[in-house]
């Protein structure tokens, strides 16, 4: 039998009393803002207690891309992991937020630079391996507004920030981060995935790393010191699927 008094949980309980803990994830529901080529979620009540049914039990029909979700590499890389391969202590890691709300403020296209980087380690230290980069832009503020989201205009074009390939490439290569995330639908900025261009996703998901898309409000966590921890389902070869996302600080 376990000694509780001596076991991991007066450690843990004790690192994370007073702390705070931030849900960055949306509550998918039918209707809300997704990729325009997915079919919108349906779901069904097969049981419901308000109709005199013992227990309530819904069917979800959904695409794994759905809401708050995570991507594997296998969801653009042929062979690559999938989302039953990733192992559950990669789901907690060190959480840096890059922070670039005031471009975006100022223009909807804007990406995160070298010099962003360079700030954030000027004032934080080098960025840790293995952690999780989040890219604050402010664009979850919009959601479930679908319109708002896509931000297109009046030729079709969409005007969404997004990841630049340069930082990308040096959180890889240089800092040997697990995975990133961002608020907006994807990680290219609207500009490429208007003319069908997903290189930035291609590159990360090719980099054996993984991704959370559509991450809750970044606002108010700190932008280095945090942890972040994110669960999904465990469907056999899962291509992706929306994750319950949260951040320590």
């Amino acid at each position: 039998m376990i000694d509780t008094a001596t076991g991991l949980w007066p450690t843990l309980q004790s690192v994370l009393e007073g702390r705070q803990f931030t849900d960055l994830t949306h509550a998918f529901h039918p209707g809300q803002p997704h990729f325009p080529a997915f079919p919108n979620e349906t779901r069904e009540a097969l049981f419901d207690l308000d109709k005199g049914d013992g227990f309530t039990a819904h069917r979800y029909s959904i695409v794994g891309q759905w809401g708050t979700h995570v991507d594997p590499p296998s969801h653009f890389i042929r062979g690559g992991r999938t989302l039953d391969c990733i192992p559950v202590e990669d789901m907690i890691l060190p959480l840096v937020v890059l922070d670039i709300t005031k471009d975006v403020s100022g223009n909807p296209d804007a990406t995160p630079s070298l010099d962003h980087v360079r700030d954030w380690e000027e004032r934080n230290g080098r960025i840790p391996a293995a952690s999780f980069v989040a890219l604050r832009t402010g664009w979850s503020r919009r959601w479930p507004d679908s319109e708002a989201m896509a931000n297109r205009d009046a030729y079709g074009v969409s005007h969404t920030p997004g990841w630049s390939r340069e930082v990308l490439s040096f959180l890889v290569e240089e800092r040997s981060i697990s995975a990133i995330g961002h608020e907006q639908t994807d990680t290219d900025p609207g500009l490429a995935t208007s003319n069908g261009d997903f290189g930035l996703e291609t590159y990360i998901l090719a980099q054996d790393r993984w991704q959370i898309e559509l991450l809750a409000d970044l606002t108010g966590l700190p932008e280095a010191g945090a942890v972040i921890v994110a669960s999904w389902a465990k469907p056999l070869q899962g291509s992706g699927f929306p994750a319950r996302v949260f951040a320590i600080s």
